[in-house]
């Protein structure tokens, strides 16, 4: 024990202030699912803009079923990473 520690610590002052602490905390994970619903939303809308993109595109005249609108989104994941099939150097 240094000789800066109290040896009878304020328990309530330590409860109120790991209460609002606690509260802080609350609020930003609010704010964090906030956002994070905010970018889902943005990630759906843009992978049904491009499968409707895809769906009608010329070089697609036989539309799939990854193309329909009740496809999984994970199919189209590699649409954003057009550099999946290369491989990347180290």
């Amino acid at each position: 024990m240094t000789l800066h520690e109290d040896p009878h610590p304020d328990l309530a002052a330590a409860s109120v202030s790991l209460a609002a602490e606690a509260a802080l905390l609350e609020g930003r994970l609010t704010m964090l699912h906030e956002t994070l619903a905010s970018v889902d939303a943005r990630i759906n809308a843009l992978t049904d803009t491009l499968r409707q993109i895809r769906a009608s595109s010329p070089q697609n005249p036989n539309p799939t079923a990854r193309d329909s609108p009740t496809a999984d989104h994970t199919l189209t994941a590699g649409i954003f990473r057009p550099w999946s099939d290369h491989p990347m150097p180290c």
